[in-house]
């Protein structure tokens, strides 16, 4: 008898729309586009010193690779170093000193998180210890060098500040380690903030009363009961006048600044302690980068004038150019 032959099966063409996608998230997935360069140039003329960056992001902003180094007019190089810094972690070359800073971070758990540094050419290091507490607005923080020199630093944070516990160097051999106490402490009280800052037995005292016209800052260190008062009066949105006196040395200083929008500024002053008068115009955010600036150029130009000496007026200026490529 002859065989029964089975029937052809039918095949399943695949679109070919299908074919074109899959192939194009593959492109995609191993395509990399070239890197923006951003290279950033400084100078000021009282050093008479450049100081030029060069930084590029790598692996979809996910790195960052960044040099440096500074030059002069005579074409002199120092300072060169090399940085790559990402989430978890980075490195810190210094080419003259052959030195690197190694870092890294991560979450061993949910509210826990280890930090860790090396600086290779000393063999020194620090490891931390971040963990959460009750919320994370409460945290418990400890720390110590590797190799290890005494028990480790801790730091307790809570929503109204921080303070640390660390074991200090005795002077002198025969006396014993002791313990230091630091930390910083803020609450509001009367529309304005209280601030206590403390190391061990010295202490700074700060109240800050701040509205939509006026600042009034009074401050007192102990022990040595040095007093202080700043003084801030906006008059318009552009213009603004600070004064500060110290109680203890008479000394005092006083400042006029005007804006015009976000890239203009214009800053006159006088500081009694250096008994120095002087003007600033700034091109540009003063604390601002260079990225937002008109042109993606920040300019000031300064001009010093000593009380006794007007003779020795001296001009300066400072500039920041940044490119991107």
């Amino acid at each position: 008898m002859a065989e029964a032959k089975s029937a052809p099966q039918p095949t399943t063409a695949v679109p070919a729309t299908a074919t074109a996608t899959t192939g194009g998230q593959f492109r995609d997935f191993i395509r990399m586009d070239r890197p923006k360069f951003r290279v950033t140039t400084a100078y000021d003329s009282d050093s008479s010193v450049f100081l030029h960056k060069a930084s590029c992001k790598l692996l979809d902003d996910l790195a960052k690779l960044k040099m440096s180094f500074s030059s002069n007019n005579n074409g002199e190089v120092w300072e060169p170093q090399v940085s790559f810094t990402s989430k978890f972690f980075s490195l810190h070359y210094d080419v003259e000193e052959r030195d690197a800073l190694l870092k890294a971070s991560f979450e061993a758990a949910p509210g826990l998180n280890f930090k860790a540094s090396h600086q290779v050419k000393a063999r020194q290091g620090e490891v931390t210890m971040i963990a959460d507490l009750a919320s994370p607005d409460y945290k418990l923080e400890l720390s110590s060098f590797v190799p290890s020199v005494g028990k480790p630093k801790a730091t307790f944070k809570f929503p109204l500040g921080e303070v640390s516990l660390e074991e200090k160097e005795a002077e002198e051999e025969e006396q014993k380690k002791s313990l230091s106490v630091s930390g910083i402490l803020k609450y509001h009280i009367l529309n304005g903030l209280y601030t206590a800052k403390f190391v061990d037995e010295n202490m700074d005292l700060r109240y800050a009363f701040k509205d939509e016209q006026m600042t009034f800052i009074p401050s007192i260190s102990m022990p040595s009961n040095a007093v202080s008062c700043a003084f801030k009066r906006r008059f318009s949105n552009s213009d603004k006048l600070s004064y500060l006196y110290h109680f203890d040395s008479n000394n005092w200083n006083a400042v006029y600044k005007h804006t015009v929008g976000k890239d203009y500024k214009f800053k006159a002053g006088y500081d009694s302690e250096v008994r120095l008068g002087w003007a600033s115009l700034w091109v540009g955010d003063e604390d601002g980068k260079a990225k937002t600036a008109p042109l993606k150029m920040k300019v000031q130009l300064m001009v010093q004038v000593p009380q006794d000496d007007v003779k020795s007026t001296a001009v300066m200026f400072r500039i920041k150019k940044r490119w991107d490529i």
